[in-house]
């Protein structure tokens, strides 16, 4: 209680200031909450073991049962709809250029998911900064201004106040930053992992419908091939 007591006290000590910082520090807050639960929770490492489930449909030619299986997990696994744009082009006997570029189209939508937001929060934690720097220097000018216009009795009190404002103002600015920068750089990081997983998962998947490719248009062929033969026999 004498904590909290004390934090408020320098809250109100703080100036005009600390309210837009006091934003900054919610907003960088509500980032770092939505971040570590979508990276750390939601979304977990595993895409590569997940890809090589896939690789003997795909090299067996079962686009009907990679397709479906990609379908069913697709809450659980983002690579599940990478997948499944890249099978569904194959199927569609689609070539190395059409299988990459729907299987590249839903790569860049997921990972523009896991890096969202994110890079907010250097921005809020510079700002908070600049934000108590500025509390700290309008609070020395008022401090200043104010003492010169003061008795000699008055002038020690006021001076204290506005340093008291100024330091209040800079220390709850670094408060607001620190952990922001530091939680910038720890997100950072997931999301390049789990981004990296990804790239490197869906390389796999589409290499193996490359090569899976040719036997799929050769069979096509050899079934018009034996259609014609039948109705010219």
């Amino acid at each position: 209680m004498d904590f909290l007591a004390k934090m408020v006290t320098a809250f109100e000590h703080g100036g005009i200031w600390m309210w837009p910082i006091l934003g900054l520090q919610m907003a960088s807050l509500a980032i770092i909450a939505e971040r570590t639960y979508f990276l750390f929770i939601k979304r977990k490492m595993g895409q590569a073991d997940y890809a090589l489930s896939y690789e003997p449909l795909i090299k067996q030619a079962q686009m009907d049962q990679a397709y479906s299986k990609a379908q069913q997990d697709t809450l659980n696994y983002p690579l599940a709809k990478v997948i499944a744009a890249g099978v569904m082009a194959a199927r569609n006997l689609g070539g190395k250029d059409e299988i990459q570029g729907k299987m590249d189209e839903v790569l860049l939508h997921e990972n523009s998911i896991i890096e969202k937001r994110t890079g907010f929060l250097t921005m809020l934690g510079n700002v908070a900064t600049l934000t108590g720097l500025l509390g700290t220097i309008t609070g020395m000018i008022r401090s200043f201004a104010a003492v010169s216009f003061a008795s000699p009795t008055e002038k020690a009190a006021l001076l204290a106040a506005g340093i008291s404002e100024a330091m209040n103002c800079t220390a709850y600015g670094l408060i607001a930053a620190i952990p922001a920068l530091i939680m910038y750089a720890i997100l950072q990081n997931r999301a390049g992992a789990l981004a990296e997983e990804l790239n490197q998962s869906a390389l796999k998947i589409f290499n193996w419908l490359s090569y899976a490719y040719e036997p799929i248009g050769l069979r096509a062929q050899k079934a018009a091939n034996h259609e014609d033969k039948q109705i010219n026999v």
